[in-house]
């Protein structure tokens, strides 16, 4: 499980200073692309990409301004042409659990406007961060 921290800014709350749902969303996109990298898995490869086709997000608790939040991202599935990636959001002072969340994407061809098999090399580097049981 990989892991980054952010700093809610005040652009990111609503007029009562919670979080705005739509915030978490960039904050998952931010991670899951962060947590790709790392794994030297480009998500634009040429003629390749993964294509974001399904989110969701759970809100457990009010986030804030100025309070930062430690996103993990891990693997939940590993399909032939998919992948899920699942976010849990803690505030990392308290350690309270905020959001959590999933992202389904898929291995998309661009020039046949198609999913195509996730190659194995992205597979391996993957099954190293598959969520335990």
């Amino acid at each position: 499980m990989r892991a980054v921290d952010i700093k809610v800014r005040v652009g990111e709350t609503d007029a009562l200073g919670h979080i705005n749902n739509t915030s978490y969303f960039i904050y998952m996109e931010e991670t899951r692309i962060d947590f790709l990298q790392k794994l030297g898995i480009d998500i634009e490869n040429g003629n390749y990409a993964f294509m974001l086709v399904s989110t969701k997000c759970d809100f457990i608790r009010q986030g804030y301004f100025g309070q930062t939040l430690q996103i993990s991202t891990e693997v939940s599935r590993i399909g032939t042409k998919s992948i899920t990636l699942s976010s849990l959001m803690v505030e990392k002072e308290s350690g309270d659990v905020i959001a959590q969340g999933e992202a389904v994407l898929v291995y998309f061809d661009v020039d046949k406007q198609q999913s195509v098999v996730i190659p194995d090399s992205f597979k391996t580097k993957l099954e190293a961060h598959v969520r335990s049981a």
